[in-house]
């Protein structure tokens, strides 16, 4: 199977992304706004740290203009059929690999979240810190009510070290190290390709990998993570 399998309109959305865990929504947005995003990211960053990283955190907090895109309808619109109109945003990511930050990232489920404070509460492990937020590994069904949405600003080809994933695997739950051996062995990979202003909707539990791009060159992708309904006991989600 290719990405082109699992592309669709906004009107079967919330079917694939159950079904498959995650789906392609293709020209989600245009030029005029990838390019207002881009001047907007190197007026917050004018050293372009990021790019020597490799990526940025919770950069909604950082960028208004990354924070209204959040808020907007053309993001609403993907996201509430799949969690609801109780949906928030958790935290948002920027990626880049370019020959300074290249990288691979093996086969992998996302199980952390980010929250506003650390409040001790049953079910919820594995605090940590990133960039001055606290991070936590929630119940899976949190997990299952949680969407990320990746927002391509540019060509990713298969040469410039595009998502695989593995479909279905989100619908199994936390997998163990034997787990994902056996879905790779017996699901085959979908590379997601993808065109600067295609957004992919996907499940957080869902396996995924990245390869190091063959010839780096920019792939910035901004991946919003949105979780349903609210957090107990004084847990909120971070929000940027």
């Amino acid at each position: 199977m290719t990405i082109e399998d699992f592309q669709l309109s906004i009107v079967n959305s919330t079917q694939r992304v159950e079904a498959h865990g995650f789906a392609l929504v293709p020209s989600v947005l245009d030029a005029a706004w990838i390019e207002r995003l881009l001047a907007a990211i190197e007026h917050a960053d004018p050293e372009l740290q990021f790019r020597r990283r490799g990526g940025l955190r919770h950069v909604a907090s950082r960028v208004p203009a990354v924070a209204e895109l959040a808020a907007s309808l053309q993001i609403r619109d993907l996201v509430e059929p799949v969690l609801s109109s109780e949906a928030h945003l958790a935290r948002s990511l920027l990626f880049d690999k370019t020959a300074a930050a290249n990288w691979n990232v093996a086969w992998h489920q996302d199980l952390t979240l980010a929250v506003r404070k650390r409040v001790e509460v049953p079910g919820y492990t594995a605090w940590s810190v990133k960039d001055g937020v606290p991070h936590v590994q929630p119940p899976d069904e949190v997990l299952q009510r949680m969407l990320a949405v990746r927002i391509h600003l540019d060509d990713c080809g298969p040469e410039n070290g595009a998502l695989r994933v593995l479909p279905g695997s989100h619908r199994e739950g936390r997998l163990s190290d034997d787990d994902i051996d056996r879905w790779r062995s017996n699901v085959p990979e979908v590379l997601c390709t993808a065109r600067a202003g295609d957004v992919l909707l996907m499940r957080p539990l869902l396996l995924h990998a990245s390869s190091a791009a063959v010839s780096p060159a920019h792939r910035r992708v901004l991946q919003f993570e949105f979780g349903a309904g609210p957090l107990p006991a004084g847990l909120h989600w971070f929000g940027g």
